[in-house]
């Protein structure tokens, strides 16, 4: 019976590191985002949800519905990085699609 041949592929971990805050005031909560990539680019965003005079005070749900948007103005970032990235070397307009 043959076997496969083995490979030594060697797998490279990356860590991102993502620093969030948040900050109720009022019925209003506020989250900014750090994003450290292992490349040196560090991109920042910003989050907020308001909460209805008529809801109950449910800080938890404000800081999900912050970080929700805050993780939406990321993901748009980190597209356009590899977008630029990606047309630095091609040399051709690229759409990387969300």
């Amino acid at each position: 019976m043959e076997h496969a041949p083995q490979t030594d592929a060697v797998r490279t971990v990356t860590g991102w590191h993502i620093e969030l805050e948040f900050r109720e005031i009022g019925s209003e909560t506020r989250a900014v985002a750090l994003l450290r990539l292992p490349d040196g680019t560090e991109l920042r965003a910003r989050g907020h949800a308001d909460r209805h005079p008529d809801d109950p005070d449910q800080p938890r749900v404000g800081e999900e519905i912050a970080a929700a948007r805050l993780l939406g103005d990321l993901s748009a970032q980190l597209r356009h990085k590899a977008e630029r990235e990606i047309e630095e070397v091609t040399h051709i307009p690229a759409r990387v699609h969300p």
